[in-house]
């Protein structure tokens, strides 16, 4: 069976450390992140929960756990947004999110993989859905933005 992976990349003019603080800072994280703040203590095997408010009500947006971590190199995570399925919330329906950070003079470039939506239920379903929003490319052009005037 074929992988199924959302890849963007964007090269951002702003250094390693400041991305980096993007993807971590749970008050940077809601500037870009449809509002959520990435509450968790990033250590491997931890839970990473995204918090938000919707129509006044604060609610738990997308839950998962840390699976790797190298400080301004990778973040890798799983994933689950209970809010936009019906299926069934356990590691099966999760999908990784990986961000791999390199740093090249005061630039950074940023990857951003999710996948494998072949191996979880409705995986078709949800890969096309990804693909047809842009993937990761509007969160990151808005996380380019933060990063080059902040």
């Amino acid at each position: 069976m074929n992988q199924l992976i959302v890849e963007n990349s964007i090269c951002i003019d702003a250094p390693v450390a400041k991305v980096w603080n993007l993807l971590t800072n749970p008050e940077q994280t809601k500037k870009y992140m449809h509002g959520c703040e990435a509450i968790s203590d990033w250590k491997v095997g931890s839970s990473l929960i995204w918090k938000g408010v919707f129509n006044g009500q604060e609610l738990v947006a997308v839950t998962g756990h840390i699976v790797e971590i190298k400080p301004e190199n990778v973040l890798s995570y799983t994933t689950f947004d209970p809010n936009n399925t019906k299926l069934e919330d356990k590691p099966e329906n999760y999908l990784t999110v990986s961000y791999i950070l390199h740093s090249e003079e005061d630039k950074t470039n940023l990857v951003v993989t999710q996948g494998d939506f072949a191996q979880v239920a409705e995986g078709e379903s949800r890969y096309s859905d990804a693909i047809n929003s842009g993937g990761w490319g509007p969160i990151l052009q808005e996380i380019k933005k933060l990063a080059e005037t902040e």
